[in-house]
């Protein structure tokens, strides 16, 4: 079988696991070449670094496609997440329309958590990534994204599977083929993902126990180990069980070793278990 050629297009955190300093080494570990476009360079990530340095790159990205397009490039799925302007996502839009591809893609509209938006942004910029997210064959929200691109109230759980079913296919209704919505919860001490395929009807769910405290990057991880398992033909329901796992076993790393939460979750030592649970199905 070929090898596949996929398109991160993120910003790169220099220090701190996150963005495609994840995304990279998480999708190229499964057999996949993981190509990028940055949409900003840091010197840290922004949680709980003071300091930082940052790069825009929004006027790198369109000559970066034109100069791939005379090399004849050919890619297998686009693989969207962080972005840091609205001015950013309309270029990744018009990037996206020249890419030479047929396949998957995937957009992860990170932008807001715990009914909050990133401090960057203003409640304006849900409906520029609503746009996004509408052409995407997959998207991967938490319940904070979701509410706030239908224009709706934060509600914080624990969850109802109506409130949490009727959530993900009004994100469908959007333009999305199929959603993988994370921050699922209906009881306390269980926490995980729900997926709806608009084309079959299926919802699925994956729950792990509850791990207290605030993990930077888990999105990142979780989004990076979902694009991997679905670009290796692996169903959405498998994919996010693999991701919800994989994400959590990395958690569980970082708090036994007793690792500043700020540099990110210990992703590294599951790679190789990653892996095998991805292609030797």
């Amino acid at each position: 079988m070929a090898q596949k050629r996929i398109l991160a297009i993120n910003d790169i955190s220099c220090f701190g696991r996150c963005s495609l300093t994840v995304a990279l080494p998480i999708i190229s570990a499964t057999g996949l070449e993981c190509t990028v476009i940055p949409t900003a360079v840091l010197s840290t990530h922004t949680g709980g670094f003071t300091g930082f340095t940052f790069r825009d790159m929004t006027d790198d990205i369109i000559p970066i496609v034109d100069h791939w397009k005379t090399l004849d490039l050919k890619f297998d799925g686009i693989y969207t997440g962080f972005l840091g302007s609205p001015e950013q996502v309309d270029i990744v839009l018009e990037a996206i329309e020249k890419v030479d591809t047929e396949g998957l893609i995937i957009v992860d509209p990170a932008m807001a958590d715990g009914g909050k938006m990133y401090s960057i942004f203003d409640m304006e910029f849900p409906k520029k990534m609503a746009k996004l997210c509408a052409i995407a064959d997959i998207t991967v929200p938490n319940i904070t994204e979701a509410c706030f691109m239908l224009g709706r109230e934060y509600v914080p759980g624990p969850y109802t599977k109506e409130f949490i079913e009727d959530l993900m296919k009004d994100i469908c209704a959007m333009g999305a083929k199929k959603i993988v919505l994370t921050g699922v919860y209906f009881e306390e001490g269980k926490l995980g993902a729900a997926t709806y395929d608009s084309e079959t009807g299926e919802i699925t769910y994956r729950f792990r126990d509850t791990i207290p405290g605030y993990y930077h990057g888990t999105g990142d991880v979780f989004a990076s180990a979902l694009v991997a398992a679905v670009m290796n033909g692996r169903s959405l329901s498998d994919s996010t069980t693999i991701a919800v796992d994989f994400t959590v076993e990395s958690i569980k790393r970082t708090v036994e070793y007793k690792k500043d939460v700020r540099f990110g979750v210990d992703f590294e030592e599951g790679l190789y278990e990653l892996t095998g649970e991805i292609r030797n199905c």
